[in-house]
């Protein structure tokens, strides 16, 4: 029987082979893991959700690879308005804020459309259309291995930044099982993001209905190219490859004045768009950048893969992007994508991890 690949467990649809693929499908079944896991002596899995913001190495993962495919939505009431929403971890992330938008509840409905599981949100603190997961995190539950047993951690243990957070900045250390939002029975947050706004046809701060945002974001996201469709020419790919990336005052000043687009995120840090650089630079939609590697047909900033493409040309492909764009502009892009599996070395650098995505 031919060894399982990390290239099956993720949307790039690269990566070599496992030694076993272990899929968590009931919350039962994260303790026989970690009774598995102790028998074989092994270290922690690599954990994976969707695969779906990551580049999986091409010779592979020595190791065990858990997949999180539970799911479910628990919901307990807070207050008269609002709800405690316990989601597992293997839910995927557009099926709960769609779930959300039909029970009219606020707090994520601009997270609408993102790919991944709910369990890998905190990890990016993953964020849309001036909204994140931050901004409705309670708390989650966690299987911690360096203390060989499950945790509950609230909002401030787990510093959720700018696609940031503890999880990230400790890989191998957390799996996470139960993420718990607090939603509002409301009208949607205040629309901060003018392309929504316009989208929607209101004014920045209005409040429309909770599913009349989440389908203007749906809506929004198709025609910009951000929805990931499985059968089209652009499947194979990871979103997009880059943060914005920081910039000094004199830097947004200059760049905002040539037509780059700017903004301040939610930690009050300056950011330039990654995908305005890219084409400032010289790349296009389409544009091919290496052997089965090229732009996608609707978006500079997503990368996508084809036959003949290697995880190593694709992490070789973001470090070249990178270093054109800061010899053009002196901004440095950071990739968003994590890399995966056994990398003897790395042609960029985002942190490696054994989180779920």
């Amino acid at each position: 029987m031919p060894r399982p690949t990390l290239a099956a467990l993720t949307t790039l649809r690269l990566g070599g082979p496992v030694s076993d693929v272990l899929q968590v499908a009931d919350p039962d079944d994260w303790f026989e893991l970690v009774r598995t896991i102790g028998d074989r002596q092994e270290e922690a899995p690599l954990t994976l959700g969707h695969g779906s913001n990551v580049i999986a190495s091409d010779t592979g993962h020595e190791g065990t690879v858990a997949v999180m495919n539970t799911r479910g939505i628990t919901v307990k009431r807070v207050d008269d308005d609002t709800m405690a929403a316990t989601v597992q971890a293997g839910h995927p992330l557009a099926d709960f804020v769609q779930w959300a938008a039909a029970e009219c509840l606020a707090g994520i409905e601009c997270l609408a459309g993102i790919p991944g599981t709910v369990g890998a949100a905190p990890v990016q603190n993953a964020g849309a259309y001036g909204q994140q997961v931050s901004d409705a995190f309670d708390h989650l539950t966690a299987w911690d291995w360096d203390m060989g047993r499950l945790r509950t951690l609230p909002a401030p243990a787990c510093r959720l930044r700018h696609r940031d957070s503890r999880f990230k900045n400790d890989p191998g250390r957390w799996t996470i099982l139960t993420t718990t939002f607090h939603l509002t029975r409301s009208p949607a947050a205040p629309i901060t993001y003018q392309p929504l706004a316009d989208e929607l046809g209101v004014h920045v701060g209005a409040r429309p209905p909770v599913a009349e945002v989440a389908a203007a974001v749906l809506a929004n996201r198709h025609r910009r190219g951000l929805l990931l469709d499985p059968h089209g020419p652009d499947a194979r790919q990871a979103g997009s490859v880059f943060l914005n990336p920081p910039v000094t005052a004199a830097q947004a000043a200059r760049w905002s004045a040539a037509g780059c687009p700017v903004h301040t995120d939610s930690d009050g840090q300056l950011r330039a768009s990654a995908g305005w650089l890219l084409e400032h630079t010289g790349y296009r939609p389409a544009y091919k950048i290496a052997d089965g590697i090229r732009c996608s047909d609707r978006r500079t900033l997503t990368l996508t893969a084809h036959d003949g493409a290697t995880a190593t040309g694709f992490a070789q492909a973001l470090t070249e992007l990178s270093a054109q764009v800061e010899i053009a502009t002196g901004i440095k892009l950071r990739p968003e994508p994590t890399l995966v599996g056994a990398w003897t070395s790395t042609a960029n650098d985002p942190q490696q991890t054994k989180e779920i995505k």
